[in-house]
């Protein structure tokens, strides 16, 4: 699990970082690198994060293939530009290594409605379901799970499981209610939501359609079926840019959080990206935790090497079993 705030306060009031803020004047892109080499640390980063962070990692990506990538690294630092059920999957898969994650409270709403004690009871409620949790959840909720997927290989995962096997989904009810659509299966499904994915309006989206009716409406599956049901394109996170790129298309509105624009923009500069609205007024198609890291926090986190990932080796490795089970079965998907 994550080291505490207190510990993680103590520790940096000790070596002086509470003293020693950020000098404006550095250039962050140039002590990220220079960090980077002098530690031999790589920089994994999620589509979500804030353009400035993007333009500085040594790989950028979606949940598989952010997991891939940790699985495979010879640095001895993983610094995670994540939340931190991606920088406890990194732990799990390198156990010797120093895993960073720039900010301690980058949490995940999704993640947050499975509490592991819950879950444990759920599953002991349906004993002969096999369990198949989305990676965006626990250490603890994986360390109970058979098999994780994320949302490029989910459908593919399970059509490898046999029909007469009952299987659990967990955590996102969204994406389990589009598999058993997709796959015409019945799945006992956790009532999970990722708190951007479920805001998209389908009024809104309507509206939007309206005013550009030559646009194309690409939509990650955490996305309300009401929202699905309007898209010409339903993927993960790089399922969606790679649409976008090779589509002939000139027009998209993209309903997933707004950070994978950025890449977007840089595949495709003479296409037009439209960000799908929330029903509020509010900037709710950024996630707030991913935001929640910065170019001065990664900085400061490579600099002194905290906030550290921890977690009980138990935990670790009852959890590493479903995730060795996705990438081994996961073998070219893409």
């Amino acid at each position: 699990m994550l080291a505490s705030q207190d510990v993680l306060s103590s520790r940096l009031e000790q070596i002086g970082f509470i003293d020693d803020p950020v000098d404006t004047k550095l250039d962050l892109y140039e002590e990220i690198e220079r960090l980077k080499r002098e530690k031999n640390a790589v920089l994994l980063a999620h589509y979500y994060q804030e353009p400035a962070i993007q333009d500085v990692a040594d790989f950028i990506g979606d949940s598989l293939g952010l997991s891939r990538q940790a699985a495979a690294t010879e640095a001895e630092i993983i610094v995670f530009a994540g939340v931190h059920f991606m920088a406890e999957t990194a732990k799990i898969l390198n156990p010797q290594k120093k895993v960073l994650l720039p900010d301690l409270n980058a949490g995940c709403s999704l993640a947050d409605t499975c509490p592991a004690d819950e879950f444990q009871a759920f599953c002991d409620a349906h004993s002969d379901h096999l369990v198949m949790s989305y990676i965006n959840c626990s250490a603890a909720v994986k360390a109970r799970s058979d098999i994780i997927c994320t949302s490029t290989n989910a459908e593919h995962l399970l059509r490898m499981i046999p029909e007469s096997q009952p299987v659990i989904f967990a955590p996102d009810r969204n994406l389990g209610r589009w598999l058993e659509r997709k796959i015409g299966r019945k799945l006992v499904i956790w009532d999970g939501v990722c708190i951007v994915h479920e805001t998209f309006s389908e009024r809104k989206l309507l509206a939007l359609k309206v005013q550009f009716p030559e646009a194309q409406v690409l939509a990650h599956p955490e996305c309300e079926e009401a929202v699905l049901r309007h898209a010409d394109f339903v993927g993960s996170t790089s399922g969606i840019r790679r649409y976008a790129r090779e589509d002939a298309g000139q027009s998209f509105i993209i309903a997933t959080e707004e950070g994978i624009l950025h890449q977007m923009r840089k595949d495709s500069p003479h296409k037009h990206f439209i960000p799908a609205p929330p029903e509020s007024g509010c900037n709710c198609s950024q996630c707030p935790h991913m935001r929640l890291n910065t170019l001065e926090k990664l900085y400061t986190c490579m600099r002194y090497e905290l906030p550290e990932i921890t977690m009980e080796e138990s935990i670790r490795l009852r959890a590493l079993k479903p995730i060795e089970r996705m990438i081994e079965m996961s073998k070219g998907v893409s």
